[in-house]
């Protein structure tokens, strides 16, 4: 990643953000706290690299429902969530939701140094999907009308025989705008096309 990666605290308890804070600066981790949900938006983080360490239950907006804004806004930054209050129902609820982990107070700094890092990974690996996507998705655009729709039949298991009848246009024509698809998406077989047509959604 070109930008280092930080932790975002958010925890209305200043005792445990500052004990947070200091053990994580201690590792020679970029580290961002705030005392609320609200103050965490307000800096609109956007696409920042790094990871939000999240407390579940704090004065406000709570940490679930920060998840559900953040998630409606289409941000995917790894969450982990910490509490000192921790249920099944609410950790089923966040991790359906998206977070990777779920920490009980008190908070073992080894444990928590340990799942930052892992978050950080997950951040560059959805990072990394999502640029893919992005090319694919800016490969599809170039297709015309009548390619798409022979991309979609051939990726559902037509033959050009059948792709053209379908279509009203001859195999021939058919052929030329499949190879100019496999060109355009660059795929090398069927099964990657099929591959490829799933991010383009």
């Amino acid at each position: 990643m070109s930008e280092q990666p930080t932790v975002f605290i958010v925890d209305d308890d200043e005792g445990v953000r500052g004990a947070v804070v200091w053990a994580l600066r201690k590792e020679g981790l970029s580290v961002e706290s705030f005392p609320s949900a609200e103050a965490f938006l307000a800096t609109d983080p956007g696409e920042r690299p790094g990871c939000l360490v999240l407390d579940v239950r704090m004065q406000g907006m709570s940490g679930l429902d920060l998840q559900q804004v953040l998630n409606t806004h289409g941000c995917e930054i790894p969450i982990i969530f910490i509490t000192g209050h921790g249920d099944i129902p609410t950790t089923v609820r966040a991790i359906k939701a998206g977070a990777v982990d779920f920490v009980e107070k008190p908070l073992s700094r080894e444990v928590l140094i340990e799942r930052v890092r892992e978050a950080f990974r997950e951040d560059e690996r959805r990072r990394q999907q999502r640029a893919v996507r992005a090319e694919v998705r800016g490969c599809y655009q170039t297709l015309t009308a009548r390619e798409r729709e022979v991309m979609e039949l051939v990726t559902k298991g037509l033959s050009n025989k059948e792709v053209a009848h379908m279509l009203g246009i001859s195999p021939r024509t058919v052929e030329n705008h499949r190879a100019r698809v496999m060109t355009v998406m660059q795929a090398d077989s069927v099964a990657q096309l099929c591959h490829l047509a799933t991010l383009c959604t």
